[in-house]
């Protein structure tokens, strides 16, 4: 009798609730050369999270984009099976400057919106040109093209996303790989994958992610006044693990569906 219970318990933690093989590792930096062969053999799927070291909000840590991009790529990749890569932390914005000082993304996005102040945002180091970003995508697309991915997954910061989005065609035909994103139809009234800035959308998914992160507590009791580089849903009223829970799950089953279907016509 203890063999057989043994036995069952064994096969749910192999294949799960749906009969599916968990892949139960999937972080690059992690994976042995028998485990890497193992999984690009069967599922040449690698995630690419696009993250920033950048100011979002007093409630959130600066590695937010990168850390909601890697947390779900993780929880993707444990279904499809696939290769999370370690994070980028550099990439593109909108710059200005005022008053001789160089103002990036939400240092004026805020202002503009709310009627804050701009002013440099602390902890916000990540800048890069638009070209020397599309180099660096560049320069990782051959390494995974040589090492055998078949799919690139890539989502985050929102202007690296978009930058890629838009070369997305030519990247393609230039590497041979199929890339994609995960901004799905279906998603919207803050719902998704990144969809505002450290508002209700990001807010929630860190809540899901890593609710030891955040920190409500630092934002204004008062919710007149606006939380600086904050931009959406008023996170203090609308934020919930169960929001990011629900975009997880929705933004999951879409990309589910779009990588069973990529990897049916390789």
């Amino acid at each position: 009798m203890k063999k057989q219970i043994f036995f069952l318990l064994f096969l749910f933690l192999l294949f799960g609730v749906n009969g599916q093989i968990i892949q139960n590792k999937v972080l690059f930096e992690e994976l042995s050369p028998s485990e890497f062969r193992e999984i690009i053999n069967k599922t040449p799927v690698a995630y690419l999270p696009l993250g920033t070291l950048e100011w979002h909000g007093e409630h959130l840590p600066l590695g937010s984009d990168g850390l909601q991009s890697k947390g779900f790529f993780e929880i993707l990749a444990k279904e499809v099976c696939g290769v999370v890569l370690p994070m980028y932390f550099l990439g593109p914005d909108s710059k200005r400057i005022v008053n001789g000082e160089e103002l990036i993304g939400m240092d004026f996005y805020s202002a503009k919106d709310h009627g804050n102040p701009e002013q440099k945002l602390d902890g916000s180091a990540y800048w890069i040109s638009d070209t020397l970003f599309l180099q660096i995508v560049d320069a990782t697309l051959t390494q995974l093209k040589r090492a055998g991915f078949k799919i690139v997954v890539y989502h985050g910061h929102g202007p690296s996303t978009s930058g890629i989005q838009k070369k997305e065609k030519e990247l393609e035909e230039k590497y041979g790989l199929k890339l994609f994103n995960c901004w799905i139809e279906g998603a919207g009234n803050g719902y998704g994958l990144m969809t505002d800035h450290a508002a209700m959308n990001e807010t929630s998914l860190i809540m899901a992610l890593y609710p030891e992160l955040v920190q409500m507590e630092n934002l204004p009791a008062d919710t007149t006044k606006w939380p600086m580089g904050v931009m959406g849903n008023d996170p203090r009223i609308y934020a919930s693990p169960e929001v990011g829970n629900k975009s997880i799950k929705m933004v999951k089953d879409g990309m589910i569906n779009i990588l069973k279907k990529a990897l049916a016509e390789l």
